[in-house]
């Protein structure tokens, strides 16, 4: 069995499965991360969504703080926070205050994306009139500064916050966040677990124009991926058609709890619905420990990348534990 030269995290939406509850979400992704950090993943991530009923994590620093509670040394943090719903100095506080209970354990990652529609950003924010392009790099520096060590004359400071040693990254599924990761020098991470379209275009474009920062000496690329193993190849392919589901219902605009298996007949999908769905999906490692393996030496020779992130969205718990012990297992982590 081949092993991979590059970590390996995971991202959690705290999906909810058709027929149980956002509390039902929150007690399997507690259980997943301390599986996960058994297993030697590297990192525990939670993404913001919002007004969406198939995802749990909304208020992600909270659920953040819940995990690395539960847990004792895995990274734990953000993938990511959607800079544009919130003040900077907020998120400096929150993270401050989650760095602060755990130490050396918090990773902040944000998205320029609102993570929901028009109607909930509004929500959320309650305008959208000054929020631009233009205004996200300015988000980040101002959120930065904030973890830098206070002066006597600055007016306003991050408590906690000030002072700490926070790692950001800068997360994208286009060449925007690929740009500006490199100007900034900062870590990059690209979504290419739902967007895959433009991956090569970005880790071109990161690692081309990439200016050392304190932060970072040399460019350091996270790949997103999605993940379902099981212990054969037709059953792995089986589990996934939660996840093909949930796509092609997207295309009609359809959004919901993660569906069964069994919910999904290629018949009542349109061939475009169907195509939409498989190239979002293009970049998922799909199959038993053999096949993983091999996908997942292909997956780094084609993209060099320093770490893969994998986001496993399986309808039933037992098989999703199960199958981040069998990815361990084709890394070469840890025995399933």
């Amino acid at each position: 069995m081949a092993t991979s030269v590059v970590p390996l995290s995971v991202l959690d939406l705290a999906p909810v499965p058709q027929g149980s509850r956002p509390a039902d979400a929150l007690r399997n992704t507690t259980e997943l991360a301390r599986h996960a950090e058994q297993l030697g993943f590297r990192r525990y991530w939670l993404a913001e969504h919002h007004n969406m009923t198939g995802i749990a994590s909304a208020a992600t620093a909270v659920v953040i703080a819940h995990v690395a509670a539960a847990t004792s040394h895995i990274r734990v943090g953000a993938g990511g926070i959607m800079l544009p719903n919130h003040a900077p100095l907020v998120i400096a506080e929150q993270f401050g205050t989650l760095e602060s209970l755990h130490p050396g354990r918090i990773d902040l990652g944000l998205g320029r994306a609102p993570g929901t529609d028009q109607r909930t950003a509004r929500a959320l924010r309650r305008h959208l009139a000054a929020d631009s392009d233009d205004s996200f790099p300015r988000d980040v520096l101002e959120l930065q500064s904030y973890f830098k060590p206070a002066t006597l004359d600055q007016a306003v400071q991050a408590v906690p916050g000030a002072g700490l040693d926070i790692p950001i990254w800068l997360l994208g599924s286009s060449l925007y966040s690929a740009q500006l990761a490199a100007q900034l020098g900062l870590p990059f991470a690209f979504a290419s677990h739902f967007a895959p379209r433009l991956l090569m275009q970005a880790i071109d474009v990161y690692r081309s124009g990439f200016r050392p920062s304190s932060v970072l000496a040399k460019p350091c690329f996270m790949l997103g991926a999605n993940a379902v193993a099981a212990d054969t190849d037709d059953e792995a392919q089986y589990l996934m058609r939660s996840l093909r589901l949930r796509f092609a219902a997207m295309a009609r605009g359809i959004r919901g709890p993660l569906p069964p298996p069994e919910a999904f007949d290629e018949r009542d999908w349109s061939a475009a619905e169907l195509a939409f769905a498989d190239e979002s999906l293009s970049c998922s490692l799909v199959g038993s420990t053999a096949t993983i393996a091999d996908q997942l030496a292909e997956m780094l020779a084609a993209t060099e990348a320093d770490e893969i992130m994998l986001s496993s969205q399986i309808f039933d718990h037992a098989s999703r534990l199960r199958s981040f012990s069998l990815v361990a297992q084709a890394s070469g982590m840890r025995a399933a």
